[in-house]
C-alpha cells in the first residue's frame, strides 16, 4: 500500500484508462470537427510561421493550445489527427490530477478512482479529448488550480503555501489563455482560499500579490486579444432577457447532468425505497407524469440523451441536410433516463434523512465541508452567472442552446460533492455496482466516439469521391464544419460578421440563386455555392445525384450508417 501511494498507482490507472479507451475509439479524420477545423489551422500557420494569426472563426483566445498544438505540429508532422493529439495529452494528465484532487477533498483513494473513471471516461469527456477544442485545456486548469488550493490548504509550511497559490495563480492564468472561464481560478477560487487562510499574514500577503499579478495578466491579455486582426471579441451587451427561454435551456442543460454522471448518481436509487410510503407515492406519480412529457415530447424532449451537441440520442455531430440516424433505440434511452432521474431522485430524498456513517480517512487527507463550501460555491455561482449571460446571448443572436459541453466545469464540483456526500452519510465505500456503471458508461464512451468518427470519415470519403469526378468543393454543402475548411483554404478568414478588426472584413453576401437548397451558415461561407450536398436522407432537396453512398461503421446499432449525395439545384440546371 505505500508503495501505491508513493507511486500514485491509482491516478496512473485513471490516466491509462483514458489513453486505452481513445485507442480503441480510433479518432481520426482530416476535417474539422465542431470549431476545432479553425483553431487547427491558426496552430498550424504558428507552426509554420511563428506568429498567431486568427482566421475570424472564434472569440477564444487559444493561446497555451495553440503553441502547444503547434509543438505537436514540428514533431510529428501536420495533420488534424496530431494536433488533436495534443488535447489528448492535456485529457491523460487532467485524469491523474482529478483523482489526486478527489483525495486531497478528503474521499478514500478507491472512491476517488471510481469517481475520477465516472467523468473521464464519459461520452463527453471521451469525445472532446481527441477534438481540438478548448474545454479539455479549460478544465485541466480549473482542475489543477483546486488542486493547488487544496494543497495550500494542508501544507503546514508558510512558504510552500505560498508557492502553491502562486502555481495555482500561473495554472488557471496560462490556461485560461486557452478558455477564458478557467480564469475563475485566479479571479474566485484563489482568493477564497486567502479567506481560508486569512489568519496567516505572510500567507495573505504573498497570495495577495500572487493574485493581483494574475488580474494584471488577464487584463493584458484582454487588451492584447482587442487589438488582433480577425477576432470576435465578446461584446458583453444583452438587449433583452427571455427569462422563459433561459429556463427551458437550463432545464435541458442540467437534465444532463445526472447522465454524464450516472456512475454515481444511479448510486443514490436504493435511497427511494427507503422512505415513507407518501413519498414513494409522490415519487411515482411525478414519474408518470415525467414519463408522459418524455415519451409524447409535448414540451421539452426529456428522455436521456437529451438534446446535447455532443452527447445525443444520434451519437454525435453530422451534415446539417437529413435528420441523422437514433443512435441509441427507445428502451436504451428509457432505461438511460431512470437511472439517470431515479439517482437525482434518490439523492433528493437521501437530503431528509439524518443517519449517516461518519467519515473514514486518515485526518490529514480531510478537508471540512466548510472549507469545499467557500472554495467551490462562489466559483459554481460565478460558473453559472456566466452561463445565464450565455444563455441569453444566444437567445438574442438566434444561436441556439447551451452547449452540453459548458458542463464540464461544473461536473467536477458536482462529481466531487456527491461522492463526498455518498461516504459521508451513505457508506464509506462505493458499492460494486459503481464500478460496472463504470463499464457500462465507458463502453457508451467509446462507441460514441467510435461511431462520431467513423461518421467524419465517410464525410471525407464523399468528398474525396466527388472531388476525383471533378466536381470542386466550393460546390458541395458536406455539412458547415467541411464548409469553414474549404472556406479557409481559398481565404484568409472566415466571413464572420463579429470581425471587429480589420473594420471591413465582412462582407454581405447575396443570396443563392432561387431554387437552390438552403445552406446552413451560408453567409460564412460565401465561396460556396453548392451544387450538390451530402446528406443523411437521399431523398432530400432534389434527391439523389448519380454518386455512389458511402456506408460507415456505427457499433452497437442495428445497421451501419449511410451518406448520400443529393442534388442541390433542380435537375434543369447546369
Amino acid at each position: 500500500m505505500q508503495l501505491i501511494r508513493r507511486l500514485r498507482l491509482p491516478a496512473l490507472l485513471c490516466a491509462a484508462a483514458v489513453l486505452v479507451c481513445e485507442l480503441i475509439a480510433r479518432p481520426y479524420a482530416n476535417m474539422g470537427i465542431c470549431d476545432d477545423g479553425p483553431y487547427i489551422l491558426v496552430a498550424q500557420h504558428l507552426a509554420t510561421t511563428g506568429h498567431i494569426v486568427y482566421n475570424g472563426w472564434s472569440a477564444a483566445m487559444l493561446v497555451w493550445q495553440l503553441y502547444l498544438g503547434a509543438a505537436f505540429t514540428n514533431l510529428f508532422g501536420f495533420s488534424f489527427t496530431a494536433v488533436r493529439m495534443s488535447t489528448l495529452l492535456v485529457a491523460v494528465l487532467m485524469a491523474f490530477f482529478l483523482q489526486r484532487t478527489l483525495v486531497l477533498a478528503g474521499i478514500t483513494e478507491r472512491n476517488a478512482t471510481i469517481g475520477t473513471l465516472a467523468l473521464v471516461l464519459s461520452p463527453l469527456y471521451l469525445m472532446l479529448s481527441v477534438t481540438f477544442m478548448s474545454d479539455i485545456h479549460g478544465l485541466f486548469g480549473i482542475v489543477l488550480c483546486l488542486y493547488c488550493c487544496l494543497r495550500a490548504l494542508r501544507s503546514s509550511s508558510t512558504g510552500f503555501t505560498i508557492g502553491w497559490l502562486c502555481f495555482a495563480v500561473a495554472m488557471s492564468a496560462i490556461f485560461g489563455t486557452s478558455r477564458q472561464l478557467t480564469w475563475l481560478g485566479v479571479l474566485v477560487m484563489v482568493p477564497c482560499t486567502l479567506w481560508l487562510l486569512r489568519d496567516r499574514r505572510r500567507i495573505l500577503l504573498g497570495g495577495s500579490a500572487a493574485t493581483l499579478a494574475g488580474v494584471l495578466f488577464i487584463l493584458g491579455c484582454m487588451v492584447w486579444l482587442k487589438h488582433q486582426p480577425y477576432t470576435t471579441p465578446e461584446k458583453f451587451q444583452v438587449t433583452n432577457v427571455p427569462a422563459l427561454f433561459i429556463l427551458k435551456q437550463f432545464i435541458l442543460f442540467f437534465l444532463d447532468v445526472p447522465f454524464l454522471l450516472l456512475p454515481i448518481v444511479a448510486l443514490f436509487l436504493p435511497e427511494i425505497r427507503k422512505s415513507r410510503a407518501i413519498v414513494i407515492a409522490m415519487i411515482i406519480a411525478v414519474s408518470l407524469l415525467y414519463a408522459r412529457l418524455a415519451i409524447h415530447r409535448a414540451y421539452l424532449p426529456l428522455l436521456e440523451p437529451t438534446i446535447g451537441d455532443w452527447v445525443n440520442a444520434s451519437g454525435g455531430y453530422g451534415p446539417s441536410s437529413g435528420a441523422a440516424p437514433i443512435f441509441l433505440p427507445k428502451s436504451a434511452q428509457i432505461f438511460l433516463t431512470v437511472a439517470s432521474i431515479g439517482g437525482l431522485t434518490g439523492l433528493m430524498v437521501s437530503f431528509f434523512r439524518s443517519r449517516g456513517v461518519p467519515l473514514a480517512v486518515e485526518p490529514s487527507a480531510g478537508t471540512t465541508w466548510k472549507e469545499l463550501g467557500v472554495l467551490l460555491a462562489p466559483y459554481s455561482i460565478a460558473y453559472i452567472l456566466l452561463l445565464i449571460y450565455r444563455a441569453a446571448a444566444v437567445a438574442n443572436d438566434g444561436t441556439g442552446v447551451i452547449f452540453d459541453r459548458y458542463s464540464l466545469g461544473l461536473l467536477v464540483v458536482a462529481l466531487l460533492c456527491l461522492i463526498r456526500y455518498y461516504q459521508d452519510r451513505i457508506q464509506t465505500r462505493l458499492p460494486f455496482a459503481s464500478i460496472l456503471m463504470v463499464g457500462l458508461i465507458a463502453t457508451y464512451g467509446i462507441v460514441v466516439t467510435h461511431n462520431m468518427f467513423a461518421l467524419y470519415r465517410a464525410r471525407v470519403a464523399i468528398a474525396t469521391q466527388l472531388r476525383a469526378a471533378g466536381v470542386p468543393d466550393t460546390s458541395v454543402d458536406n455539412g458547415w464544419e467541411y464548409n469553414i475548411g474549404v472556406e479557409l483554404q481559398h481565404a484568409e478568414h472566415v466571413n464572420n460578421p463579429e470581425i471587429v478588426l480589420p473594420a471591413n472584413a465582412y462582407v454581405p453576401t447575396p443570396p443563392l440563386p432561387a431554387g437552390t437548397c438552403p445552406l446552413f451558415w451560408y453567409d460564412y461561407t460565401p465561396l460556396i455555392r453548392p451544387l450538390y450536398g451530402v446528406s443523411f436522407d437521399p431523398n432530400a432537396c432534389y434527391g439523389p445525384a448519380q454518386f455512389a453512398p458511402v456506408h460507415y461503421s456505427r457499433w452497437l446499432a442495428s445497421e451501419p450508417g449511410t451518406l448520400y449525395v443529393v442534388r442541390y439545384v433542380t435537375p434543369s440546371k447546369p
